[in-house]
């Protein structure tokens, strides 16, 4: 792959890459105040979007294992997300 005549696609795998470096982060810092491991809620939003774009990545550059990898990936990153809603749904609910 040509750099100069790619840069979009590299501009596209980076931000992913990007995305994904964050979460953990994050998770880092909100650990360290809390001084105890804590997974928050951008974590998974994080990692849904570093997905997106790894996923768009590796269609383009039409990579199965990498589209596969990141589909499922994305799967769980959804679930987490709808399990922590159903949760806040639940406690708005109680009161």
């Amino acid at each position: 792959m040509e750099v100069s005549s790619q840069w979009w696609l590299l501009a596209i795998g980076f931000l992913g890459q990007g995305f994904f470096f964050m979460r953990f982060f994050w998770q880092w810092i909100v650990s360290e105040k809390e001084q105890k491991s804590v997974i928050p809620i951008c974590f998974w939003y994080f990692s849904l979007l570093g997905s997106f774009f790894l996923l768009i990545y590796a269609l383009l550059r039409r990579d199965i294992v990498f589209v596969v990898g990141q589909s499922t990936g994305s799967l769980i990153y959804i679930r987490n997300l709808y399990l922590i809603h159903k949760e806040r749904v639940r406690l708005n609910k109680m009161g």
